[in-house]
């Protein structure tokens, strides 16, 4: 009695879509190094700014306001005060525009479309990975034209331009009137934060996030 023997066929299920899923975001983590260099420098810029905030009680110290002698009087406290003050004025600043975006649901939703357009369209996109967008394919140059028409009509020609530009109009005034307020006779600013005065302001947040991003940029132009 002879037995035939026969194969079973073995299929392989196809992986999940959890795994798809991690599959694509590890690619897409791995195709842009400079986003993650971005992240890193940024926090790590930050969280050194944020060592050289002042207490927030010596900005609210009631003893310490008075009324300036003269516009040169409030000019001097202003910057004095700016150069001391500075890491606590630009979150303030920041504070101010976050909260009119998020009193606008619709404006913010623009700005973070925007902005995720600019970065993972064009800042952080691998180099050797192309857009294609209904079956066409789009060069950087396309690429950067669309983002940059879109950027101006956004800012210029939609109310989220003017919401931007009231809040931070509105933040940088109470800057000044508490600069021109806040006596400064009681702070002690170091030599070195005296020289780097308000250009070490946004660079104390940022420092070197962006040399990354910005050299890529350069190099796709």
């Amino acid at each position: 009695m002879s037995s035939s023997s026969q194969t079973l066929p073995i299929s392989s299920d196809p992986p999940s879509s959890s795994t798809n899923n991690n599959g694509a975001w590890s690619s897409a983590l791995s195709a842009t190094p400079a986003l993650r260099s971005f992240l890193t420098r940024l926090t790590d810029s930050t969280r050194r700014a944020f060592t050289r905030r002042r207490p927030w009680y010596e900005l609210i110290d009631r003893t310490a306001f008075s009324k300036p002698e003269s516009l040169t009087d409030a000019t001097s406290r202003i910057r004095k005060n700016f150069n001391y003050f500075r890491v606590n004025y630009v979150t303030l600043l920041f504070a101010v525009i976050a909260f009119s975006l998020l009193a606008h649901p619709f404006q913010l939703l623009t700005i973070v479309t925007l902005l995720g357009a600019w970065m993972f369209l064009y800042v952080f996109r691998a180099a050797d990975q192309q857009v294609v967008i209904g079956g066409r394919t789009f060069s950087d140059r396309e690429v950067l034209g669309v983002l940059v028409v879109a950027t101006v009509f956004v800012v210029f020609l939609t109310s989220v331009g003017s919401l931007l530009m009231s809040s931070a109009l509105i933040g940088l005034g109470i800057v000044c009137v508490h600069g021109a307020f806040r006596d400064p006779e009681d702070l002690f600013l170091d030599e070195q934060e005296s020289l780097t005065g308000a250009g070490g302001l946004f660079g104390s947040f940022t420092g070197g996030a962006t040399s990354a991003a910005v050299a890529d940029v350069m190099a796709r132009v």
